[in-house]
Order: C-alpha cells, then sequence, then structure tokens
C-alpha cells in the first residue's frame, strides 16, 4: 500500500493512498474557512476561494470546527511580552572579586565589606543560601 505525500499547493497537503487523493486542513486555510463562513459565504463559494476542496469538505470542517453562520469571528488572545527587569550593574569596589556573593549585609563582614562574601554559584551574583532566598522572595512578591 504506497503512500505518496506532497503539497499540490501553498497551504493544502495532500495524501495519496490507493490511487485517491485526502486533502489535509493546515492551520492557515482552516483560518480563512473560518472567517469566509462568519462572512455568510456559501460552502460552494468558500470551496472555489480555497480551492481543492468540494463543498462536503467545506460543510463537514465547518461542522467539526462548531462554527455559526454569521457569528463574529473570535480574536485570538494578545499575549502580552513579558517584562524583563534589568538590573543596573552594581558599582563595586575594587575589593570585591568576581567570585564573591554579592547579598547585600547590614554590617560588614569577610573583608570590611557590605555582602556576604561566600563563593557565588557559577553564572550568579549569589552563593546558594542567598540564591534560595532571593527565589523565595521573588516567590512571595509575585503572589
Amino acid at each position: 500500500m504506497p503512500i505518496y505525500s506532497g503539497y499540490a499547493d501553498k497551504g493544502t497537503r495532500y495524501i495519496a493512498k490507493e490511487g485517491r487523493q485526502e486533502m489535509q486542513w493546515t492551520p492557515e486555510r482552516v483560518e480563512v474557512l473560518t472567517r469566509l463562513w462568519a462572512e455568510g459565504l456559501s460552502a460552494r463559494q468558500i470551496a472555489a476561494k480555497l480551492g481543492g476542496v468540494t463543498r462536503n469538505a467545506v460543510i463537514g470542517k465547518a461542522h467539526r470546527l462548531n462554527l455559526q453562520r454569521g457569528a463574529p469571528v473570535p480574536e485570538p488572545p494578545q499575549i502580552e511580552e513579558p517584562v524583563v527587569r534589568e538590573e543596573p550593574p552594581v558599582a563595586l569596589g575594587p575589593d570585591v572579586k568576581s567570585w564573591m556573593c554579592r547579598w547585600p549585609t547590614e554590617d560588614p563582614g569577610r573583608l570590611g565589606l557590605y555582602i556576604c562574601g561566600k563563593t557565588a554559584q557559577p553564572g550568579r551574583p549569589y552563593c546558594a543560601e542567598h540564591l534560595t532566598a532571593s527565589y523565595l522572595q521573588r516567590k512571595r512578591t509575585a503572589a
């Protein structure tokens, strides 16, 4: 049972099985069908505009999508871009090394600096203890 597949035109995928062709609905074609159906065009007119589909295929797909005649096409929800907080680079003195935890403290810790000073996690500004504290603080403020 050989199966041949290919694209007949933009947006239509045909699969030939045993001498007949089956059309697969692409998202672009479904969007066009939904818009034209909501505008009130007949199934024959929609099939002619889409090309490569029959009137019955249009009716069947519209039924499976539960499309209503003349119903407004719902707008897809707008996805808001996440707000990325950029922390300004901290101007630290020459005594602060890149490997040091930069968690601020109230009293001068190691080396007389007002930072933790323990070994920071790779690629992070804080040690393991303060990374956990930072994560828990962010989680509480987000809720």
